[in-house]
Order: C-alpha cells, then structure tokens, then sequence
C-alpha cells in the first residue's frame, strides 16, 4: 500500500480529517478531532504509526518486523507499520480500522451517539 492509498483509506472513514499539526511532513488523521493516525511523509519506504490494544501491539511486533513499537508516540498504545512492505493491503486496512475503532471506543457513550457510532 502506498501513502496516496493509506490516505485515500483513511479519508473514507466516517467523521475523518486530516491535518498537519506538527509540521509540514507529518500528515495526521483524526476521527472527531481525535488522532488515529499519522505519517511522516519523508520516510521510504512508507511508514504510519497507528494506535492498538497493548497486548495485541506485543504480538504483531513479535509476528511481523514490518510492525515496530510506535516512533516518537506511546510505546504502549502506537505501532509504526511498514506499509510499503510485505505486508498485504487487506492486513493494513485492518490495522486501520482496529486504530479507528479504539478512537472511537475511548469516546464517552454519549459522543458516540451523537457522531453516530451507536
């Protein structure tokens, strides 16, 4: 999966923008103003750091080297993934979705309901 496609994902997704809040290389996605997603756009090859359940953080970055702990974010709750790599779009689309859905699970109840989540 290249950036342009990362991106393209990423924007489809309900309540979605992008910005660029740090600086002009690092491209952010939030749901709700709330970030699930970024990239610098200076690496190559692609890298994006997305949010995950801790445990199952653990056991990507022990499955696939392509998966690091999260650069410059919580080593706990962020992995950097290679997505112009090996792995296969249809495992980075689930990677996304799995960050956009802890985002959306960290809202209380009643922002959920009024964005339409429940």
């Amino acid at each position: 999966m290249n950036i342009e496609e990362f991106r393209d994902y990423c924007l489809a997704k309900k309540h979605v923008s992008e910005c660029f809040p740090f600086d002009e290389q690092t491209l952010v996605f939030k749901v709700a103003d709330k970030m699930f997603a970024y990239s610098g756009l200076e690496h190559h090859p692609a890298k994006v750091n997305l949010k995950c359940d801790p445990d199952w953080a653990i056991e990507l970055r022990e499955e696939y080297e392509e998966i690091v702990p999260g650069y410059h974010s919580s080593k706990i709750h962020w992995n950097t993934v290679i997505i112009e790599g090996t792995l296969q779009n249809s495992f980075i689309k689930q990677l996304i979705d799995h960050s956009y859905a802890m985002v959306i699970k960290g809202m209380s109840k009643k922002k959920q309901k009024e964005l339409g989540f429940l």
